[in-house]
């Protein structure tokens, strides 16, 4: 009886010891509620698309049941990023914490660094931070590279537009991805590329995209927010980014690039919800393979296209889903661009 009782001390020591210990660990392994609480955090405003993507696919899982979720935008890049995470993860204790980091790298890695208990993942051009900082960001290269097919054959003048953000690898990926398209479709294409030099700024967006119109451009893609409003008034066609814009402009928007967060989230909640989260390059789950991007719907144009501009696309689509494709990942400025300020 004695040795039992002390055998069963010992048990009792050894939860005890867990119990205490548990929480002290440096990465992020507890096991959440049924409704972890995500916190988004997010440097542009929400009508800029690429945070909208992220908000979107929170706002769904929200809906769902799957978590509880906070955020806040348009915090921009003067500094108050910092501020506003540490924030969140001393008041809230968010299980997640989320957002577009890029112009904010230095401030979100160091907070990640302040709280390894908290899972952090954040768009980004560099690499993930063990134990709790992974990265993600917008491939959607591929279905910009099925745009590029579409613009060759369609464009009338020889000379298609591209007004896009900066020149930064993130962004000049999908420039070159759509080029490469083009003049695989057409070799005698030209392509006229145009950075505005900010994220968001749809007036400076629409003047370079009025500009290259104005310099024989019947075709664009407008990478920024601003650029469809030009095609319109311009009567020229466009192709989105991000997400479906058709309804922009119905009878401008032919297509577009369109990223879904989704297979991300649901990788990241599930790590979460199973206190086993590691930092890492999310890369993969925003690709066509697994639904991360994809081509949005050609709406009116699926008849207004010819049928071979159509088929081809769809080939090529079917090929890139089946791995028998790979549209070339050329994150180098293109040679010939220009840059304007942004107001």
């Amino acid at each position: 009886m004695l040795r039992q009782r002390k055998h069963l001390s010992l048990a009792l020591i050894a939860v005890i010891l867990l119990t205490l210990f548990a929480g002290t660990t440096s990465t992020p392994t507890r096991a959440q509620d049924a409704k972890p609480l995500v916190f988004g955090a997010y440097a542009t405003p929400l009508e800029e698309p690429w945070p909208n993507v992220i908000h979107q696919a929170l706002t769904a899982a929200q809906e769902a049941g799957e978590i509880e979720y906070k955020y806040i935008d348009n915090i921009g890049y003067t500094g108050d990023m910092e501020s506003v995470l540490r924030k969140a993860a001393d008041e809230d204790a968010p299980a997640l914490i989320i957002g577009d980091g890029f112009g904010n790298e230095e401030a979100t890695r160091a907070v990640a660094a302040d709280y390894p208990n908290i899972a952090f993942a954040f768009g980004s051009e560099l690499g993930p931070t063990e134990p709790n900082f992974s990265v993600f960001d917008n491939w959607i290269h591929e279905p910009a590279y099925l745009c590029g097919l579409i613009a060759g054959k369609i464009t009338k003048s020889n000379i298609v537009g591209v007004v896009a953000a900066m020149p930064i690898p993130e962004v000049n990926r999908l420039v070159n991805a759509f080029e490469q398209g083009a003049l695989e479709a057409n070799p005698d294409v030209k392509i006229r590329v145009t950075y505005i030099n900010s994220f968001f700024d749809p007036a400076t967006a629409k003047e370079a995209a009025l500009a290259q119109i104005d310099a024989g451009a019947d075709v664009l893609y407008a990478e920024r927010f601003g650029v469809i409003e030009a095609a319109q008034e311009r009567k020229v066609l466009v192709f989105g980014n991000m997400s479906d814009q058709n309804e922009l402009a119905p009878d401008n928007v032919v297509t577009g690039p369109v990223w879904s967060m989704k297979p991300t989230v649901e990788y990241l909640l599930k790590q979460i919800k199973a206190g086993a989260y590691v930092a890492q390059d999310l890369k993969d789950f925003s690709m066509m393979a697994k639904g991360g991007s994809s081509l949005a719907p050609l709406h009116s144009f699926e008849t207004s296209l010819p049928k071979e501009v159509v088929d081809l696309v769809k080939a090529k689509e079917a090929e890139i889903m089946a791995g028998k494709f790979r549209v070339e990942i050329n994150e180098k400025a293109p040679a010939e661009s220009e840059t304007v300020p942004s107001k």
